[in-house]
Formats: C-alpha cells, sequence, structure tokens
C-alpha cells in the first residue's frame, strides 16, 4: 500500500496537472494501474472490514468446532485431520463446500483454540473439566478399634462434586491407587488437577518455584495425560474447594467413627454416598449437581486403554532365614533366597516375592503400623518336608509358633517330616492360628501324632466330627478295675444257703 504523501502527489499531478497514468507512474516507479487506481478513487474514508458470508461452510462451522473439541479429549495421533473431517461432512452432512474451505477453517480454529488455551489462566471454580486432590484424616473403627487413616478427595470445583478412598497411609503406592480409582469411576480423567506439594507427588520445591516430581507421579502424569498444577508452598487458600470438602466429607460420612472389618469392602459403598450426594442443588447455580458434573466429565480426557501399574520394584538381600526388610517390615521369601538378593514388588496392599523372570512366587498383605512379621510358610514347609534335618541349620525354626517347637523337638525324625508335610498341606487354606489351636486341642492327652492333629484340625474347622468322638490310642494304656479284699467271693456263699 502506498504512502499518504505519495497518493497526495499522484492525485495532484494527475488531477490537477493533467499529467498521464503512465508519465506519472515513471515518476514514482509504481504500475501505471496502481496510479489511475489512487488517481480516481472516490472514498478514503475508514471502512470497516465485513465478514464475508459463506452460506455453505456457515452451516457445518458448529460442527466442526464440535468435533475440534471432541478430538482435544484424545493424544494428538488419535485426532482427525482436515481431510478426514471433509469426508465425514460429504458422508454424513451432504456438505456440497470445497476441502480447501474446510482445511483452511480447521487451520484458523485450531489457531484460535490455541490461544485461548494460552491465555490468562482462570479460577478453576469457572473451568469445567478441572479437579483438585488433596488428603484428609478421620477417625475409624477397624476390627473393635479406634484408628486415624487418611482418605484421598478429587474435588470438582465447577459442580461441587466429589469422590474419596480411605487408605492405610498416605504413601506414594496409596496416593497413585487412589487417583487411579477415581479416574476408573470417572471413566475419564480431568485435563487440570490442582495439588498441593504433596510428597508422595513432589521431591522437592527450589526458590523459584521450580518442582523436582517423583519419578512414580512424574510418569503417572505422562501416562494418564493431564496437567498437573501445585500450589505455592503455604497457599492452601489455592485449593480451597478441596479443603473445604475435606471437612465436609468428614462432617457427613465419616463421624462418628464409622466400623469395618474390610477397607476394600468399605470403600466401594463411599463411591455410592458419593455419587447420591450428587443429588443436591448447586449453593450458587440452583441447578442439581449432577448435571454439572455431567458437564465437567464431558470436558474430561479419554482414559488410556492401559491401566498405570502402582507398584514399585526394588532389589533387596535376604537374611539368613530367607525374609527380607523393607520398610522397618519383615517380609518371608523361599529358603532358596537366604543371604541372596531378591526381587520384591511393593502396592499399596500388597508384597510380592519375584523370581528372575518377574514371576510371584510368595504374596504379603502389606504391613502398616504395629504389625512387623509376615511369614509365608510354604516354601518352607515344603523342603523341611524333604529334609527334616535342615531345621537346626536355618533360621526358620526361631520363626515358628512357641507350641510347633516344643512339639518338633519332642518328635522323632520320621514325625518331624509328617508334621512339616501335614503343614505344608494344611496351610493352603488355613492360617498357623488354626494349625496352632488344633495341636493345642489334640496334645490334652499328651504327646499326639500328626493324625491326631490333622483330625482336630478336620473336627475345628469343618465339624466334620466332635473332637470328643474321635478314637485315639492313649499313650497309656487303660487297666481293666481291680476290686481288692475277700467281698468278692460272698457271692458263692450266699448261693450254697439258699440252697
Amino acid at each position: 500500500m502506498l504512502q499518504v504523501v505519495e497518493i497526495h502527489y499522484i492525485r495532484h499531478e494527475v488531477n490537477q496537472k493533467g499529467r498521464s497514468y503512465k508519465d506519472v507512474a515513471k515518476s514514482v516507479k509504481h504500475d501505471w494501474r496502481t496510479v489511475k487506481k489512487y488517481a480516481d478513487q472516490e472514498e478514503f474514508s475508514q471502512k470497516l472490514k465485513q465478514k464475508r458470508k459463506s452460506p455453505i461452510m456457515d452451516k457445518v462451522k458448529p460442527i466442526i468446532d464440535q468435533w475440534l473439541e471432541d478430538d482435544l479429549k484424545f493424544k494428538k495421533k488419535f485426532q482427525r485431520t482436515a481431510k478426514r473431517m471433509f469426508t465425514q461432512l460429504v458422508e454424513e452432512h451432504q456438505f456440497e463446500g470445497s476441502e480447501r474451505s474446510v482445511r483452511r477453517y480447521v487451520s484458523a480454529r485450531k489457531a484460535e483454540l490455541k490461544k485461548e488455551a494460552e491465555g490468562a489462566a482462570l479460577p478453576l471454580e469457572t473451568v469445567p473439566g478441572t479437579a483438585q486432590v488433596d488428603f484428609g484424616k478421620a477417625p475409624f473403627n477397624y476390627g473393635g478399634n479406634v484408628i486415624e487413616l487418611p482418605f484421598l478427595v478429587m474435588s470438582f470445583p465447577f459442580s461441587n462434586t466429589f469422590y474419596y478412598q480411605v487408605f492405610p497411609t498416605e504413601n506414594t503406592e496409596c496416593f497413585l491407587e487412589g487417583l487411579q480409582r477415581i479416574f476408573l469411576r470417572l471413566e475419564s480423567v480431568p485435563k487440570t488437577i490442582r495439588f498441593d506439594n504433596l510428597s508422595p507427588a513432589v521431591g522437592k520445591v527450589h526458590r523459584n518455584g521450580v518442582r523436582d516430581l517423583t519419578e512414580s507421579f512424574e510418569r503417572f502424569v505422562l501416562h494418564y495425560g493431564f496437567e498437573a498444577e501445585f500450589c505455592n508452598p503455604g497457599s492452601g487458600n489455592e485449593k480451597g474447594h478441596v479443603e473445604n470438602m475435606v471437612k465436609y466429607i468428614r462432617n457427613n460420612f465419616l463421624l462418628p467413627a464409622p466400623y469395618f472389618t474390610d477397607l476394600d469392602e468399605f470403600n466401594e459403598q463411599q463411591w455410592l454416598l458419593a455419587e447420591k450426594d450428587q443429588l443436591r442443588v448447586h449453593y450458587e447455580k440452583q441447578i442439581e449437581q449432577h448435571v454439572l458434573h455431567q458437564q465437567t466429565i464431558e470436558k474430561h480426557l479419554v482414559l488410556p486403554e492401559k491401566q498405570f501399574h502402582c507398584g514399585r520394584i526394588h532389589t533387596l538381600k535376604a537374611d539368613k532365614s530367607g525374609l527380607v526388610h523393607f520398610e522397618t517390615k519383615l517380609y518371608s521369601t523361599s529358603p532358596r533366597f537366604a543371604q541372596k538378593k531378591v526381587l520384591i514388588e511393593v502396592l499399596y496392599n500388597e508384597v510380592r516375592i519375584l523370581d528372575e523372570q518377574y514371576q510371584c512366587i510368595v504374596r504379603h498383605p502389606r504391613l502398616y503400623g504395629n504389625q512387623a512379621k509376615s511369614m509365608v510358610w510354604q516354601p518352607y514347609l515344603k523342603l523341611l518336608a524333604q529334609r527334616p534335618r535342615a531345621i537346626k541349620y536355618s533360621g526358620v525354626y526361631d520363626q515358628l509358633p512357641d507350641e510347633w517347637q516344643h512339639y518338633l523337638k519332642a518328635c522323632k525324625e520320621a514325625e518331624q517330616k509328617a508334621a512339616f508335610s501335614l503343614l505344608a498341606e494344611l496351610m493352603s487354606t488355613a492360617s498357623f492360628d488354626e494349625l496352632t489351636e488344633a495341636l493345642r486341642i489334640a496334645s490334652t492327652m499328651g504327646h499326639p501324632s500328626v493324625e491326631q492333629i490333622k483330625q482336630a484340625f478336620r473336627a475345628r474347622k469343618f465339624n466334620q466330627q466332635p473332637y470328643e468322638s474321635i478314637e485315639m490310642k492313649p499313650a497309656i494304656p487303660t487297666l481293666p478295675e481291680v476290686s481288692r479284699g475277700t467281698e468278692r467271693y460272698d457271692v458263692f456263699f450266699n448261693s450254697q444257703v439258699s440252697s
């Protein structure tokens, strides 16, 4: 476009002096057609740029907009191309426009969406598709004992809804397991989740605000594709919604201390309580919260095909008894791992002992609180059934309950072998406490045989036969009763008198 000075010169030379277009064009070094355009132009006021109407494209623009929004839930490789959208428009909506028009609109609209995403951040309360996460604590009555346990809360500020799950502690495995459970319940993943600087997620916060995420959490974020936001240290108000929800859940669902015997069953019930709460009317929007909750889910990301593995694998060295130490707890492995390195897989509720091919050979419930040791006896008992003398040279003997130690000391080698075979057989369906109780019952009449212990166990566990009716060989033979003196001969004298 020419400068104002140039345009004024052209109009003066042509219109006032009568010079030709070509002559003036040579002077200003522009094409004569440009000189003619500005010399003859009549309107120089600023014009509003009008958007050209496009009847064919205008009909399908809302459809394309919805497709673009839907595709943002997927990874880029799963998003439709402009060409694919054109094909769909032709096949499904009888579109009569050109592929070039669709490509141009898709390109422009993607650029707009990118600018919107890079624009100023809005408060999470106003944006569907976002969430906040934090831990809370409450008292629980577990098997008659009142204990304090943490519960993980994910709240959705836009809809004022939530989900929560109770765990034994706030470690990394429980944290990731809780997040994954909620994703699976939602059947989707929030686009943005705001966290406090929880230790399972953040290893260190530097002065400039940069955070070193824990390796497990970093891989978890990559797997599910959400954006993790973090509050500034000491700024809990930045996740005020979830903090309010922690209090709401505790006051309305977890007080007084709820009773449970199985934590997994208890957590299943909490999904239903949270979803029932969604029937409330939103405090501001005057709409039932489940409607708003559905709107926020529609903005979520799609779940990946595979679940994240929320465990960790460690290499530890077993002691002479084949026990490994993990987080101050002891877990048994197998006699063949004594004094050797072993792989353990740690989950929130389980510790698995793995072989060289990562196949599980022993499973333990993960220990929390005052529990110090978990023994799975089968690997040891099978070996001792074959080599009972080996118990003298291993640390296994000291791990046995006192009753079994005393019993085995009193056994001959053949009896020991039979006893270990019995234990190995019954341990697949019974605990050592049940077997020890059977040993106590069978020992009421002295040193019992292995068969007597087995019969006592079956009588107690399966109610097959009362223990008292079991015919057992006593340790000391029962002698017939003998009467002393001459009274037994009186019967003969009485018979003679009567005759």
